[in-house]
């Protein structure tokens, strides 16, 4: 293998896998909304959209492994149900999201056609590519990242030269927590744990090299990808902010809507007519390669789980792509608000998981890893009734917990339970 080519295409991969599930539609209207806060709004955004995903895939190529070593600490039955979880909550929101995503920005715009054939259409061609996995990697990093990349720079670098460089009032209170709580909606966390694996067994099937080399490459390609990211997210969210007294959007639009006209509108302001079809073949390369890398993922797993079964992997598969149909005709709104409740949960034990499988074993025992995530489970308790049933005793529960009022109750009860049982291991291992 050539190591610089291959960080180069593996950091492609990685970044196409990541930047999909409508990601492209979620940071113009944060940074419209941001106006003149979009820095410190960017700022939030990158911690969970950019640097947990990057600091994932690190801890993946640490390990070296699949889904399941991220949780095993805890126990083997935690780790199995966490994995199950993970990806049916992949497979039923950001695979769908990606196909709804699509037909709004890339589809409806030019057809009259239910969403459904959309999906069907879309699906159809993922399972292609699941079930020929072994080109994957050689055709999203060599081929199609690269053309998803130098559009979306032509789109912003444009963006800039043709905006007024002035944003509106700030609609945010609280704009770097705003920004932290978007970043969920990327799903790139998830996304991370995920797609990691994949990427693992793809260049597992390509090379025979030695962990340590793979280790490498893979937290070299990581760290690109971070960085590809990193440009985009905040091109994006500062386009949204610069442009937003150039359009007033329509309130009594749903934020779908918002989201597609903003982005139609700056891809049309900055490349004229042709704005359109350009935006419209980003959207569909961009979401496509992330449900691929989802539905694949998946189909690994429980073939893993079943003695490397190939009619499993292509069951799963099917499966997985009949779920992306029957969900990805809804629109692209209504599956984030569904998706708020199930992330205020996942997310929270994703990123305890992630650091704590990145730290030394001397900072990381199983016990710390038990410790954790159970404080962390307990926490994130509250942000999801609150969402589902809030109420008067919950506010005042929420008012006794630091960063509750913002759904980050989590932080500092985790940190606290790191900090209590490393030292305790710590010094428990010394005596």
């Amino acid at each position: 293998m050539n190591n610089r080519k291959d960080i180069l295409f593996i950091g492609f991969a990685l970044f196409s896998l990541f930047f999909g599930a409508g990601n492209l539609l979620l940071p113009p209207l944060l940074g419209y909304k941001a106006g003149d806060d979009w820095f410190l709004v960017a700022i939030g955004f990158i911690i969970t959209a950019v640097i947990i995903p990057i600091v994932g895939i690190i801890a993946h190529a640490k390990l070296q492994g699949t889904l399941f070593d991220f949780g095993k600490k805890v126990s083997p039955t935690f780790s199995f149900a966490y994995c199950i979880l993970i990806y049916v909550i992949a497979v039923a929101l950001p695979s769908p999201r990606t196909a709804a995503a699509t037909h709004e920005i890339a589809i409806a715009p030019l057809f009259e056609i239910s969403p459904i054939y959309t999906s069907s259409l879309y699906f159809s061609l993922v399972l292609v590519f699941v079930i020929n996995r072994s080109t994957i990697v050689n055709l999203i990093g060599k081929f199609l990242t690269p053309i998803i990349v130098f559009i979306l720079l032509l789109v912003i670098a444009i963006g800039f030269f043709h905006s007024e460089m002035t944003a509106h009032t700030p609609t945010f209170k609280t704009p770097f927590v705003s920004g932290i709580l978007e970043g969920y909606q990327t799903f790139d966390a998830i996304a991370a744990v995920v797609v990691g694996a994949v990427i693992i067994i793809s260049i597992n099937n390509l090379s025979s090299a030695n962990q340590a080399f793979k280790r490498d490459l893979i937290t070299k390609s990581g760290i690109l990808a971070g960085i590809g990211l990193f440009i985009i997210y905040a091109g994006l969210i500062a386009i949204g902010a610069y442009y937003s007294s150039q359009f007033e959007l329509n309130s009594s639009l749903s934020s779908d809507m918002q989201r597609a006209n903003l982005l139609r509108s700056i891809a049309t302001s900055s490349l004229g007519g042709f704005g359109n079809s350009i935006l419209s073949v980003l959207m569909a390369l961009a979401c496509f390669t992330t449900a691929v890398g989802i539905v694949t993922g998946a189909a690994d797993y429980f073939k893993g789980l079943c003695n490397d079964s190939q009619i499993v992997y292509a069951v799963t598969a099917v499966l997985g792509c009949m779920i992306g149909i029957a969900i990805g005709q809804l629109d692209f709104n209504s599956i984030v608000i569904i998706a708020i409740p199930i992330l205020l949960f996942i997310y929270p034990i994703t990123i305890v998981l992630i650091f704590l499988n990145v730290l030394p074993e001397k900072y990381a025992s199983p016990l710390v890893f038990k410790a954790v995530v159970l404080v962390t489970f307990v926490f994130t308790i509250p942000d999801i009734v609150g969402f589902i049933t809030p109420s008067q005793t919950l506010s005042r529960v929420n008012s006794c917990i630091p960063l509750a009022e913002f759904n980050l109750g989590w932080v500092l009860p985790a940190l606290l339970t790191l900090l209590t049982f490393s030292l305790f291991s710590h010094i428990k291992k010394a005596t």
